[in-house]
């Protein structure tokens, strides 16, 4: 007996060109910080902007906006942060693009998100362009609802900084060029959001091959001064560091 064919998937209803109506495109970034903490250790923070225009008016957000015409994703990326924002960050990465046809309630919107990486107190925030106000939240105390998907987007630029803070030792981007041992493993377990075995974490980062001591000890503490290190090689070249 002869099987069955697959059933067809219907094509897109025919349209003229001049009838198509096109996706628009933007992008979004997550920023991720470390806050430190009085007394304890930092935590993982984010970046967002409170709207003050539809849709979404008076829910928080991730900053972005347009790709305008002329201007490569990236380039767009970093200039709609900077003017949301006041932000410039060293560290940029494409993360994800999300497109399903109902992120936006005001028409289909492509979002090319982004994640970035900054140092705490390096940048000052202002609100920009359609924000009222601009700040910083735990990663595990987020403002939700959030708007459009953002939610699903953090949740993805978590999983992606959680998966790649090992192999290629982004936690140097939440780093002074010399640290100790000890803030290098507090950043590990900012971003893990779990406790690190301290000889093991020593053990690995010293298999990495990635990081090695200055010859110096931190000074005014009021405990005996640490090590001091520094990363081993070019900022730049981390990514393509192989997993420890």
């Amino acid at each position: 007996m002869p099987e069955p064919k697959p059933a067809q998937i219907p094509p897109p209803a025919l349209a003229t060109p001049r009838s198509v109506a096109r996706p628009r495109v933007g992008t979004s970034v997550v920023v991720f910080t470390l806050r430190p903490i009085e007394g304890s250790h930092p935590q993982l923070a984010l970046l967002l902007v409170l709207r003050d225009r539809a849709a979404y008016r008076g829910r928080w957000a991730l900053p972005g906006g347009w790709v305008h015409e002329g201007s490569s994703l990236t380039e767009s990326a970093r200039w709609q942060l900077l003017d949301k924002t006041g932000l410039e960050p060293d560290y940029l990465e494409q993360l994800y693009t999300f497109g399903r046809p109902d992120r936006d309630p005001r028409e289909h919107r492509i979002a090319v998100t982004y994640f970035a990486l900054v140092r705490w107190g390096e940048h000052q925030l202002r609100a920009g362009p359609g924000t009222s106000r601009v700040d910083w939240f735990d990663v595990d105390k987020i403002p939700v609802p959030l708007a459009f998907d953002n939610e699903e987007i953090i949740a993805y630029g978590l999983r992606r900084l959680r998966s790649k803070v090992d192999y290629a030792h982004l936690a140097f981007r939440f780093l002074q060029p010399e640290f100790t041992m000890a803030e290098l493993r507090t950043v590990y377990e900012a971003v893990l959001g779990q406790k690190v075995d301290p000889p093991n974490f020593r053990r690995k980062v010293a298999a990495s091959g990635t990081v090695v001591p200055t010859g110096a000890r931190q000074r005014g503490v009021p405990h005996r001064p640490a090590l001091l290190y520094r990363c081993s090689i070019a900022i730049d070249e981390l990514l393509d560091a192989p997993p420890a």
